[in-house]
């Protein structure tokens, strides 16, 4: 991790969710830098690497599944916290299995999405001893019955 604030990335192809993300994450002093697409964070993480990122699933061109599988077949364990709006039990396992360190619902609570990176890049650091554990959290229980 940077000895600067933390820089998270976020990725998502509505500019509205991108909007009200950066606002969140940079009134609690973290560094942010949006992408409206996968292959945009990608050919970026050349230049500049965060210290986590926020992944949307449903993209068009390059999904969030697709970002996923490019950053384990590169070896990069970049701390991910994936957002969806739609629960699908087996996307859930499929990211979780695929190294993200959280699973979350939109519209997802301020509270939660700052938790859930607080624990993504803590979970990433040098001196951590334990193995990552992905969190799991379902704040729509109505989307769990779809």
């Amino acid at each position: 991790m940077s000895q600067e604030n933390p820089l998270i990335a976020v990725i998502d192809d509505e500019e509205a969710v991108r909007k009200a993300l950066q606002r969140l994450l940079r009134s609690v002093d973290l560094r942010v830098e949006t992408f409206s697409g996968g292959e945009e964070f990608l050919a970026a993480l050349g230049l500049r690497r965060p210290d986590c990122a926020v992944l949307d699933l449903q993209m068009p061109e390059m999904s969030g599944f697709d970002v996923l599988q490019r950053l384990a077949a590169s070896g990069d364990r970049l701390p991910v916290v994936v957002i969806t709006g739609k629960y699908v039990a087996s996307a859930e396992v499929f990211v979780l299995a695929g190294g993200a360190a959280s699973f979350l619902l939109k519209p997802v609570n301020d509270r939660v999405l700052l938790d859930a990176i607080t624990a993504a890049i803590a979970r990433a650091a040098p001196n951590h001893s334990s193995p990552p554990l992905p969190q799991i959290h379902r704040e729509n229980p109505a989307a769990e019955k779809k």
